[in-house]
């Protein structure tokens, strides 16, 4: 069986020649070349690389080298700027670089945008035309994201890290799956797929994580659209994931 990582974050160091815009509890670095060789430890065949906006916002390169570098082993998805007029050439370009599947937008409370921001239109216009995917990050703003989904029935959309807030250190909150019902209706959307990715940043509990089973039960049954599991690499608590060299398409139909 060939097992693909559906999300991992890469990146280098933080220096000058390509400075983080912030600097997250992550380790110092996780470059390509390391989380090849973590992937490689652990079976892991391929990941899908999202670009971590953390770091590097709407700045793809690193992306782009590591996937050149690593072709069977990564495919790669960048963050979108919804204030760029020239996102959808943005998009097009994109499309054409080798390696890629897909797009991604952030539409948390920071980002203050209404599901019809002018921004998110052009980039979901220029999404169908290239037929990308669009992840979309709402954890914390659901209301807003299904709102989005509902507007935009030709779109696909991968919803990271389960729709649901995920703490960037231990402890998780109280109820860490307050909006998980929410999350289960907008699982209905036929457009929309739940990435299950960073879950056990939701445990009270030491690994295995005893207390996350139940209610990812609830995502992982037939009829409840589930993308795939993923390890968020590089977050506190999660493990290293990893590569052996699949085929594009594998790549491809994991996105």
């Amino acid at each position: 069986m060939t097992v693909i990582d559906s999300q991992v974050h890469v990146y280098e160091a933080n220096t000058p020649k390509r400075p983080w815009h912030t600097v997250p509890n992550w380790p110092a670095h996780v470059t390509g070349d390391e989380m090849v060789a973590a992937m490689d430890k652990v079976g892991v065949d391929g990941a899908i690389f999202i670009s971590a906006f953390s770091m590097y916002r709407y700045d793809a390169s690193y992306a782009v080298e590591v996937q050149r570098a690593h072709p069977g082993s990564f495919a790669i998805v960048k963050p979108v700027d919804p204030d760029d007029p020239a996102v959808a050439d943005v998009v097009a370009d994109w499309k054409k670089t080798p390696g890629t599947v897909g797009i991604r937008i952030i539409l948390t409370q920071e980002a203050k945008r209404e599901p019809n921001d002018p921004g998110l239109e052009r980039i979901l216009r220029a999404a169908v035309r290239h037929d990308f995917p669009v992840n979309i990050l709402c954890w914390g703003n659901l209301d807003a994201g299904t709102a989005l989904i509902d507007r935009h029935p030709d779109t696909r959309f991968i919803i990271d890290h389960l729709g649901i807030m995920q703490p960037r250190v231990p402890p998780a909150p109280p109820q860490p799956w307050a909006d998980l019902a929410k999350v289960l209706e907008l699982a209905k959307r036929p457009n929309a797929v739940i990435k299950v990715s960073g879950a056990c940043t939701l445990s009270r509990e030491p690994y295995p994580f005893p207390d996350i089973w139940d209610p990812l039960a609830r995502v992982l049954v037939p009829g409840v659209s589930t993308a795939a599991c993923g390890a968020r690499t590089g977050h506190a608590r999660s493990p290293s994931s990893t590569t052996s060299r699949p085929s594009r398409p594998s790549l491809r139909a994991a996105a």
